[in-house]
């Protein structure tokens, strides 16, 4: 009887095998004929002889035992790995085969065309001479029109692809008289196989029934989010562990004596001698040069960084999520919380940099030109180098969108710091203590900036409501298109796109919006338009309001933790009253492409909160660094995160120690 290895009866991969459990010190038993009792040499000799004319060496081929002696000295190391992702990639391969042949049925009967966030849903017709249209409108699509699905000539079945983002009514109405036959109300799931079945009561035969059924266990597509949330999890959890394994004595000086223990024994015991004075001169210019590195706001940083990982996510699609994506109109999903963090965050750099450089003696009008150039930059930069319109095609003056991202933020960015400069005044770093309005003393010296803002939101809201729009009702906050039942289907936006279309004109607006692809808008419509501006620089005020707390209460974290925290709440409170609690019933929705008051104040609150709650974990108890949010600067990572080699004196002498932040 011969030995089979791993599935292979090769005469090398067997005396390898022999060879290798010799190595490790594994007794065998030799099971080869005319080996019994044969050290294992003896039987890899003698096998090799055996096998010399069944087995011819290839020209260039190395010899058997040197082969032998190589892997024999690799492998046993790696043999327990190799082991393992064979195993675990078998157990994958199996998976994999099995719900191939699951789904086998389903994949044959999907249409090839199938997308995300769509499933296959097969429509039977059991209605004896009976013709019938199906309808369908999505709860998305707030009082839309119900839109044709399938329109059935004659009893069978027929296969039509549904949206899967959110459930759906589904209506059908027989071809004679128009008539409603029966509705029903759906969440399907992606990739899934549902069938309708159209038939008549057994009871009341003309009473028509409609039950959908499903097919096929459609996969759970958002698999990948949770596995990713797991792998993160990991990351931080293996992170901490490692972090806080440094920050152990014992650990450290394991690895001082792991990393150099000879040179660090001889200096110690060496008679080098004091290091002379300039030595302690330039040592001690060192730490003050480091020292001195400015101090950011780290939960700041931290907050912008998170926001930009986001945008980046958001604008490289998502993963095809439709929560990744901006909302059609009113309501709010991922996508729709970055712009109006970063105008928040822009806000509260403003107070502090102005601040700072007040206190610095630079005169308001230096200030002045310096913040206009900037907004001028930003404004070019948007028009010229990312306008969306590219697109289209070659940019032309005829389609140039003039406004955009760059162009509010660079607007918003003009006017927030236009207020701040007219009554701001440089506050000492150390506060006075005799202080009389403790509670508001960042709100009422500034009571003439706050006067503006409420006169440039009672602006937007004189203009929103009672300016009149030709074919379209006063005051109208809706999409247009079959939204509103149909009525009003070249009113998207009211006011705010007749403004931009008689100030800017209808060529030069965002032409592709978001309201098209459920309410099937045709007139462009510009979402950073300018009526939107007067909220955005609301946005950016109550940033500006966070950085006054920070700046007011320097270094008294209780108080700037109280008022991030009634701040949120007050913002809360008005997007409660604004919205009646609902997506589409309030007085006014939440709207990211009107940039409406309650969509401020929401997003106004949340960023308060967030602030909050970064600001206490990163800035308070340091539990947490900002990574990978934020990395600090060059020197201040040598000096506060690294800190791997420093210079101390012991013992007479100057030695280099490993330390650890």
């Amino acid at each position: 009887m011969e030995v089979d290895l791993c599935g292979n009866d090769s005469t090398r991969q067997q005396a390898e095998k022999i060879h290798r459990q010799f190595e490790a010190g594994k007794p065998r038993v030799a099971t080869l004929r005319g080996l019994e009792g044969a050290s294992p040499r003896e039987q890899v000799r003698r096998r090799r002889g055996r096998r010399k004319k069944r087995w011819k060496k290839p020209a260039g081929e190395e010899s058997g035992g040197e082969c032998s002696r190589r892997m024999g000295r690799a492998l046993p190391t790696c043999a327990p790995c190799l082991c393992l992702l064979a195993t675990l990639s078998l157990a994958l391969l199996v998976s994999c085969t099995s719900t191939s042949a699951q789904r086998a049925d389903s994949l044959s009967k999907r249409s090839a065309h199938l997308k995300m966030d769509q499933a296959l849903l097969l429509i039977n017709n059991e209605l004896p001479y009976e013709k019938f249209i199906v309808y369908w409108r999505s709860d998305q699509c707030y009082q839309c029109l119900y839109q044709t699905l399938d329109q059935r000539m004659e009893s069978g079945s027929d296969v039509v692809v549904v949206d899967t983002r959110h459930p759906v009514t589904l209506q059908i109405n027989a071809t004679s008289g128009n008539t409603e036959l029966c509705r029903i109300h759906y969440s399907f799931r992606e990739f899934g196989n549902y069938s309708l079945w159209v038939k008549t009561n057994h009871s009341r035969t003309k009473d028509v029934t409609c039950e959908i059924i499903m097919n096929q266990n459609p996969g759970y597509s958002n698999l990948p989010i949770v596995i990713a949330f797991f792998i993160f999890v990991a990351i931080f959890i293996a992170l901490s562990l490692g972090s806080f394994l440094l920050r152990l004595n014992t650990v450290q000086n394991w690895l001082c004596k792991r990393i150099n223990p000879v040179e660090t024994d001889r200096l110690i015991n060496s008679e080098l001698g004091s290091p002379n004075r300039a030595d302690l001169c330039s040592q001690d210019a060192h730490y003050t040069t480091w020292n001195t590195v400015p101090q950011r706001l780290r939960s700041l940083d931290t907050f912008r960084g998170l926001s930009l990982i986001i945008m980046v996510f958001v604008n490289y699609g998502g993963g095809g999520y439709w929560f990744f994506k901006h909302q059609s109109w009113n309501g709010l999903t991922i996508a729709d919380l970055v712009f109006p963090w970063f105008v928040f965050i822009m806000g509260t750099s403003i107070h502090l940099s102005l601040n700072s450089m007040l206190r610095k003696g630079n005169s308001k009008w230096k200030l002045f030109w310096k913040v206009l150039w900037r907004s001028i930059q930003l404004f070019l930069i948007g028009l010229f180098v990312i306008n969306e319109n590219y697109c289209r095609g070659p940019l032309s003056w005829s389609d140039l969108r003039i406004m955009g991202v760059l162009q509010r933020l660079s607007l918003t960015y003009l006017l927030v710091s236009v207020v701040e400069l007219l009554f701001a005044k440089p506050i000492p770093d150390p506060m006075p203590q005799n202080r009389t309005c403790f509670v508001l003393q960042d709100v009422l010296p500034y009571w003439p900036q706050w006067l503006i803002i409420l006169v440039l939101e009672a602006g937007w809201l004189c203009l929103t409501f009672l300016l009149p729009v030709p074919g379209c009702p006063m005051g109208y906050l809706g999409p247009g298109g079959i939204g509103d039942s149909g009525n009003y289907p070249n009113c998207t936006g009211g006011a705010a796109a007749y403004i931009d279309r008689l100030v800017l004109g209808e060529d030069h607006v965002y032409q592709h919006p978001t309201s098209n692809v459920v309410y099937k808008t045709t007139v462009p419509y510009d979402p950073e338009g300018i009526l939107g501006t007067i909220n955005s620089v609301l946005m950016a005020f109550l940033g500006l309001q966070a950085g006054k707390i920070l700046v007011f209460y320097k270094n008294q974290h209780k108080q700037v933790l109280v008022r991030f925290f009634t701040w949120s709440v007050i913002m809360g409170v008005i997007s409660a009253i604004l919205t009646k609690c609902s997506t589409n019933e309030g007085f006014i929705p939440v709207n990211k492409n009107l940039w409406s008051v309650s969509y401020v104040t929401t997003l106004s609150s949340f960023a308060f909160f967030l602030l909050m709650l970064i600001y206490f974990l990163v800035d308070v108890r340091r539990f947490w660094m900002g990574g990978p949010f934020f990395y600090p600067e060059p020197k201040e990572w040598s000096c506060q995160i690294s800190c791997m080699y420093t210079t101390v004196q012991k013992f007479g002498v100057t030695q280099t120690i490993l330390c650890f932040p």
